[in-house]
């Protein structure tokens, strides 16, 4: 008596993990959908022959989305008050590629794969692109029925102080490390000068701010005059924008970070170890940080996994069925 009860509640444990789709794994779609991973590593290598840009934009999009409601693309959605309409998200791109494998997959196998995985995959598929090394993606999110402007307001910011940024990548379960090496994937893609300019002509009434470097100033200034175009854009990684590599955390060391934010993880001693742990011997720190990217980006797409009746399976990404 006492087996065959311990048997149904295992049975019921199970039952309900399955209905609630608890959880992400690798594989997920193995036997629902074989080819999704596929369908969309191809479609992302399509769009980005003819548009290089899309690699960052959805690098960054899967990060945003992650860190405002969890990782269970609310971005996408389509609205006048939606997440995709705030500031921070404004220059994202590559919302096209993620409706576009979209659109294969309900065709090869329709109402199985969430939009929230096409966009984990997505990103993980820019970095390859980009030159860097691939990850298994734990795969089985669902897709929020929610998304709001407002919620954006917690995002990393660009003049974030350390600790700031420390406590906002805390409360989503990620650690200093996680921090350091997640930011590293500004190696690739740029940012416009309205974001930095700041930096160039005037901190606190004393001029330029002196964790530049003395050399690279002038090259700024050159890229985003004082009254020039706000909206040019300028490389994160400088001559090396393209490239998946471990390049940003020189230019840290070297005060060639772009971003006020960004330059702080070498200014400040408590992040500092970590991006010294991505600096040495090229090949070996390109490594290094690859696998820790992996690892690190692993963690970020398991924030605030949606299950059950709180989520769905979206037939349009921009839109909540």
């Amino acid at each position: 008596m006492l087996r065959r009860t311990m048997l149904i509640c295992l049975l019921v444990a199970m039952l309900a993990t399955l209905v609630q789709g608890q959880g992400t794994r690798v594989g997920f779609y193995s036997r629902t959908c074989p080819r999704a991973e596929s369908i969309v590593s191809s479609t992302v290598a399509t769009h980005f022959k003819s548009n290089p840009a899309i690699a960052p934009g959805l690098l960054r999009m899967h990060f945003h989305d992650c860190f405002v409601r969890g990782c269970d693309a609310s971005i996408l959605i389509n609205g006048s008050n939606t997440e995709k309409t705030a500031l921070p998200n404004l220059g994202l791109k590559g919302y096209e590629v993620i409706d576009d494998a979209k659109t294969q997959l309900e065709a090869a196998c329709p109402g199985f794969v969430s939009c929230a995985d096409i966009l984990a995959l997505a990103a993980r598929d820019s970095v390859v692109l980009t030159g860097g090394r691939s990850w298994q993606v734990p795969t089985g999110r669902r897709d929020g029925r929610v998304s709001s402007a407002s919620d954006t307001a917690n995002l990393p910011g660009f003049t974030d102080s350390i600790d700031a940024q420390k406590q906002k990548f805390a409360a989503k379960g990620l650690n200093a490390q996680d921090l350091v090496t997640l930011v590293g994937g500004h190696t690739i893609g740029t940012t416009a000068c309205q974001f930095f300019n700041y930096r160039l002509y005037n901190t606190t009434g004393n001029g330029s701010d002196p964790t530049i470097s003395a050399l690279f100033l002038p090259q700024l200034q050159a890229l985003c005059p004082q009254n020039g175009d706000r909206t040019k854009r300028v490389a994160l990684d400088t001559d090396s924008e393209n490239k998946f590599d471990a390049s940003f955390f020189s230019n840290l060391r070297n005060g060639r970070g772009i971003l006020e934010s960004d330059q702080k993880l070498w200014t400040d001693t408590s992040t500092r170890t970590f991006v010294q742990r991505f600096l040495g011997v090229r090949g070996l720190a390109a490594l290094n940080f690859n696998v820790e990217f992996g690892k690190s980006m692993v963690k970020m797409s398991n924030i605030g996994v949606k299950t059950g009746s709180d989520s769905e399976i979206r037939k349009i990404c921009s839109a909540i069925n």
